[in-house]
């Protein structure tokens, strides 16, 4: 297992019940956006707060120095690797319809 996808693990299971809550209110917001969109948007803030904090641990001591481009490598990994599970994560804060 790399190291993002450890990172990915440890956000899921120290923050479980938001990403719990999150991935019902995902899968609703794939079948109806616009009904969904509100509570999407809420929830989903407090989610990308949180993977944004176990981006900055995964990355953040390697901005500085010869392996900056390998933090963006990294952090970009991370990002789509959520993607795969949360296809819809771009969209929060969008407004549909």
């Amino acid at each position: 297992m790399t190291q993002y996808q450890k990172f990915f693990q440890m956000m899921l299971e120290e923050n479980k019940e938001l990403f719990d809550n999150f991935q019902g209110i995902h899968d609703a917001y794939v079948l109806n956006p616009e009904l969904n969109q509100a509570k999407f948007n809420s929830i989903g803030s407090e989610v990308v707060d949180v993977i944004r904090e176990y981006e900055r641990k995964l990355c953040g001591n390697m901005n500085a120095g010869k392996y900056g481009a390998f933090s963006s490598n990294l952090s970009q990994k991370f990002w789509d690797h959520i993607r795969k599970v949360y296809r819809k994560i771009d969209f929060i804060g969008a407004s549909v319809g």
